[in-house]
């Protein structure tokens, strides 16, 4: 595995063009990069953007939204929460195998005297309080497993920037987003800067070794990534997308699997349009489904028939074809 450095640039929308570069583009091999981003709300691949976020609050203090290629939840980043991203080879048994990509940073935080677990789907905790969630994507027989770490975060912010899905914290069985996230640096035993932090999580995990193997970007990388960062990540397009209209809504969730909301427009009894929103983790695109549904009558038996074709894991992650189901009807 080799290290690849972002030069320390807090842009989101380049340090997400940056891990897209690295998994398509690079050589066949396994890199680690960490990136620190200006605040920023960034929106997991398959949400609807203008239901996660407060526009208002977002505007007034100048919090950029940024949608990423990974699944799962909408998360909070500033200059006090540090990320990284194992970018590797699929060897069909890792995506979805959380454990195996936190477990390097479980130890080094551990080594620091911080008592943190996998909990959950994705999320590391200390005792009851969530210090980092992870996500992962795939695309053609390589992936990525990217998460947070909350070192040093505005928790307010955290709170205030995102709109809170309610049914996915009853769900935990806790009051508020407040109390359930904390700051790393709280649990310290002896206090450090951010860059003492990364610095520290580095080593431990290229432990025994004098210096972390590393890959040098070219200038003519970092051109590449740039224009990525402005095609993909700065688009309106990508970043907001579109919510079609509809007169059939479902929003369900499913435990250990994810929040769905399935939007359909029906008209005359035929599926007009569709839109498939949520947090859940799948390699494929949610948008081929959501394109498949369209055309189809809106009745229980042939929605039945077309979905026994689908490779609902793939999609969608652990859901059961009658939980599927019960999403459309």
């Amino acid at each position: 595995m080799r290290f690849v450095s972002n030069n320390g640039n807090t842009d989101p929308a380049l340090n997400l063009a940056l891990e897209e570069y690295i998994l398509r583009s690079l050589p066949d091999d396994d890199y680690l990069l960490f990136y620190i981003n200006e605040p920023s709300i960034i929106i997991g691949k398959n949400q609807n953007t203008v239901e996660e976020i407060n526009a208002d609050y977002m505007k007034e203090n100048n919090i950029h939204v940024v949608r990423r290629l990974s699944g799962g939840g909408a998360v909070y980043h500033d200059l006090g929460n540090l990320n990284f991203s194992f970018i590797m080879r699929d060897d069909g048994a890792s995506f979805h195998n959380f454990k195996k990509f936190t477990e390097p940073v479980v130890k080094a935080l551990q080594g620091m005297g911080v008592d943190a677990e996998l909990t959950g789907r994705n999320d590391l905790q200390v005792g009851e309080r969530k210090i980092s969630g992870n996500a992962q994507f795939h695309s053609k027989g390589r992936m990525f497993s990217h998460g947070t770490l909350l070192f040093d975060s505005e928790i307010e912010n955290v709170i205030s920037a995102l709109k809170v899905n309610a049914e996915k914290y009853v769900s935990k069985s806790t009051k508020s987003i407040r109390s359930r996230v904390a700051n790393i640096s709280e649990f310290l035993q002896e206090p450090m800067e951010i860059e003492q932090f990364r610095q520290a999580l580095l080593a431990s995990i290229f432990e025994g070794m004098d210096e972390a193997p590393t890959y040098e970007l070219t200038d003519q990388d970092w051109e590449n990534v740039q224009k990525l960062a402005n095609e993909r990540y700065r688009s309106w397009e990508w970043t907001y997308g579109r919510s079609p209209a509809f007169n059939m809504q479902q929003r369900k969730r499913i435990e250990g699997v994810g929040t769905f909301d399935v939007r359909l427009q029906v008209e005359d009894g035929v599926i007009a349009d569709a839109a498939i929103f949520g947090d859940f983790f799948g390699r494929g695109e949610s948008g081929e489904v959501a394109a498949g549904l369209i055309g189809k009558r809106y009745d229980a038996d042939e929605l039945q028939k077309w979905s026994d074709q689908l490779d609902l894991p793939y999609y969608f992650g652990p859901i059961t074809k009658e939980q599927w189901l019960g999403l459309l009807m």
